[in-house]
């Protein structure tokens, strides 16, 4: 059975979800991964409105689209984050309070175990988001940075997530870490290292894109095969490296998107450099079958456009699996002739 296609509404929450509904049909999606942001999914609204997760569900179903994951990373950013202004503009009031430092973390934390609960009340199995970290500022190791440098950021994570995926196994849903630079786990080695932090706690595993792994050089379909029981939640972006004007490295030289002269952009789904068809072939091996979400960027184009496009674009990509071994054919001849 093809596996349902999605879009991820964070890039989209200019628009409210009843007018963004209908166009996400028009433009050919199955259903939607909701942000908690904008007016898309609100987590304090669902836990304390009777009647208001229902009612996103039935806006949705007029349309004839599906929810099989809700998105919090904003505030999943602020768990683990050193927090300065950037956070402010992210995140909900009620988590900034007064900006004090420690009570922004505590109180992105709590929110994230009540995205949980609200996830359940909607009726998913799978919260998407970010985990922030507290020692991403020393990726590159000069000051001279020690492995028991490290080591404290991931036990700082362990600390501050294992009560929060403790909520998420009370009520039966994932926290799908989506593995991504800023964030305690930004590649294989480091989603490994997290995953031992945290004890390999069963709520925990990934929101695969590859987009945030190829353009670092990490083998993206490698990760798919590296933990095949941690792929909660896939999102289909796109990205090209190796294009720019020689001017911008990989950390991206303080540019903004669209810069022509950076090394790596994101692209709409299927005008970037990711092998897709591999990623498909991985995820069958894998038989992964929740949504491939679409998550839209790219600097350089229309956006109605680019998600039609990457939607008809993927659902072509997503072929059904066999149910037959194909060269069995030779074997029943051989037998028919003997």
């Amino acid at each position: 059975m093809p596996r349902p296609i999605t879009l991820f509404t964070g890039q989209w929450a200019d628009l409210p979800l009843a007018e963004l509904a209908p166009l996400a049909r028009q433009m050919g999606f199955d259903g939607l991964e909701l942000a908690c942001w904008g007016d898309h999914f609100d987590v304090q609204r669902a836990l304390n409105e009777d009647g208001y997760a229902q009612s996103v569900r039935d806006l949705l179903a007029e349309h004839n689209l599906g929810v099989y994951a809700i998105g919090n990373h904003l505030v999943g950013q602020a768990v683990c984050d050193p927090i300065d202004e950037r956070h402010k503009a992210i995140l909900p009031a009620h988590v900034w309070g007064d900006g004090d430092v420690e009570g922004v973390r505590q109180r992105a934390a709590q929110e994230l175990m009540d995205t949980a609960r609200a996830a359940r009340k909607l009726g998913v199995d799978v919260v998407t988001g970010f985990t922030g970290s507290s020692v991403w500022h020393s990726l590159y190791a000069f000051p001279p940075t020690d492995q028991a440098y490290w080591q404290r950021g991931f036990d700082d994570f362990a600390r501050r997530f294992i009560p929060i995926l403790d909520v998420f196994e009370e009520v039966g849903v994932n926290f799908a870490l989506e593995v991504h630079p800023t964030e305690i786990a930004f590649d294989t080695a480091s989603a490994e290292r997290a995953l031992e932090a945290v004890g390999q706690h069963p709520r925990f595993g990934f929101n695969y894109d590859p987009s945030h792994l190829a353009y670092q050089g990490v083998n993206y379909v490698g990760f798919l095969r590296r933990f095949p029981e941690r792929i909660f939640h896939v999102h289909i972006k796109d990205v090209w490296w190796n294009h720019g004007s020689g001017e911008v490295g990989v950390f991206g030289g303080h540019t903004t998107f669209g810069d022509a002269r950076r090394y790596w952009d994101f692209r709409s789904v299927g005008r970037g450099d990711v092998d897709f068809g591999a990623i498909m072939v991985a995820l069958h091996d894998l038989r992964y079958s929740g949504p491939l979400s679409i998550e839209w960027e790219d600097a350089r184009m229309d956006r109605v456009f680019g998600a039609t496009e990457s939607a008809a674009y993927t659902r072509k990509l997503d072929f059904p699996a066999s149910d037959v071994v194909f060269d069995a054919a030779f074997a029943k001849a051989d037998a028919e002739q003997a």
